[in-house]
């Protein structure tokens, strides 16, 4: 009955229109009315203490560094690296739109602004050179994907302090899944594209590619400096959060000199509105997080799922199913904030590694931003590349299939993630 109250209450608000934040505060009175446990107080309390984490200031830091990057002239710059060193082979401006989207996962560590960012600058292209543009922007939709993967990633910091998993270790074990999505996406290109007969653009000079290459230099550098400084134990995911946003802060002002203080202004009016849409819904995911522990709702589950705990490889699958059901109708934060206490208890008793768990539980929230019929990515390049939201699904189905095709092969063998986790740790 407990399970009924909280899932109907939240599905209720959910479908009478009401935002995800309050939605969860809804189902959070719900459940607290159940218990016998309402007091207006506790429920100021942990929605207060929710956002009260030294590690979440780390989100508002990256999203003020993705802003800065796309309007200081950092991401355009990692396009025409890209664009200089693959543009000109068949189908070239699509392998320029997974390299670009990886180098822009390691700046920025958000799908929607990745996403945003390629369709702006790429889209336009692809559609010139007589490239389907649904299908060039299911491309573009599966490439942001790549951005709550590979660190930093906004989406790792959250889980991290939700299932209090050391966030460094989630940055570094990330690495490699985060490229083998992107080696997935180029094979799925090129298979798409074998009988293209699009012209692509002429080969770049080696001086174009080296000149491309220093302008881009500076944008480079700064995942050097976020993944060194946390492999060396320099500063924590926090402190790189700042690191990158003062980082990319002086290079778009001082070294490109494409942000101004007026857009200076923009950049941080836009980056606070929406670091406070996710504070506040981490806040009140964190009331229901409470009443979840206090009302055992991990161990009901944990007994649902007792005929797999024996079997690792079988309950990773069955959770990754669950978690693809769940992503189909809910964004990836709160779907983290709200599975994360109900999930850990179970992945911590059948002796999952809780990194190589969290890790998993990223990719596929991560895909979720792009399955139909809520995909917020779809959403953004839907709006962006000014096409109709059916294309874009459309053209993002087989991308899509493709990643999750890699998610399912890292259940069957965890140490695709494990192994390289261990070695980039230490």
């Amino acid at each position: 009955m407990t399970v009924f109250v909280f899932i109907g209450s939240l599905l209720l608000t959910m479908a009478l229109g009401m935002p995800i934040a309050y939605a969860l505060l809804a189902s959070g009175v719900a459940l607290m009315w159940h218990q016998d446990l309402f007091d207006a107080q506790i429920l100021a309390q942990n929605l207060i203490g929710g956002a009260d984490s030294f590690p979440l200031l780390a989100v508002p830091f990256f999203m003020l560094a993705g802003e800065i990057m796309n309007v200081g002239g950092l991401s355009r710059r990692i396009v025409n690296l890209a664009l200089a060193v693959v543009g000109h082979v068949r189908g070239g401006l699509g392998y320029v739109t997974i390299m670009a989207g990886c180098l822009l996962s390691a700046l920025s560590g958000s799908a929607v602004a990745d996403a945003a960012a390629l369709t702006a600058l790429l889209l336009p292209m692809m559609a010139k050179a007589g490239h389907d543009r649904a299908r060039a922007g299911g491309l573009i939709a599966a490439t942001g994907v790549i951005g709550p993967v590979i660190p930093p990633s906004i989406g790792l910091v959250i889980f991290g302090v939700a299932a209090n998993v050391s966030i460094s270790k989630l940055f570094m074990a990330a690495i490699v899944p985060g490229l083998l999505i992107g080696g997935a996406l180029w094979i799925t290109w090129a298979w798409l594209v074998r009988r293209e007969t699009i012209q692509p653009p002429p080969r770049k000079s080696g001086k174009e590619i080296l000149q491309a290459a220093r302008e881009a230099g500076w944008a480079l550098v700064l995942p050097i400096i976020i993944l060194v400084g946390l492999r060396m134990g320099i500063f924590t995911p926090t402190e790189a959060a700042v690191v990158a946003a003062a980082y990319a802060l002086f290079v778009a002002t001082v070294v490109y000199r494409e942000l101004g203080m007026k857009q200076l202004h923009t950049v941080f009016i836009v980056a606070a509105k929406t670091s406070a849409i996710v504070m506040f819904l981490i806040a009140a995911a964190m009331v229901s997080a409470w009443l979840i522990t206090v009302a055992d709702l991990p161990s009901k589950v944990v007994e649902m799922l007792q005929p797999f705990i024996g079997n690792p490889i079988l309950l990773m699958a069955a959770i990754m199913l669950l978690v693809m059901v769940v992503g189909t109708a809910m964004d990836m934060t709160p779907t983290i904030l709200i599975l994360t206490p109900v999930l850990m208890p179970v992945v911590k008793a059948a002796g999952i590694d809780p990194v190589y768990f969290g890790v998993m539980f990223i990719i596929n929230n991560a895909i979720g931003l792009v399955t139909p019929p809520v995909g917020t990515v779809l959403n953004v390049v839907a709006g962006v590349g000014r096409l109709k939201m059916d294309e874009v699904m459309r053209g993002v189905m087989p991308f899509m299939v493709a990643e999750f095709a890699v998610m399912f092969l890292m259940v069957i063998f965890p140490w695709l993630v494990t192994v390289p986790a261990k070695w980039f740790a230490g």
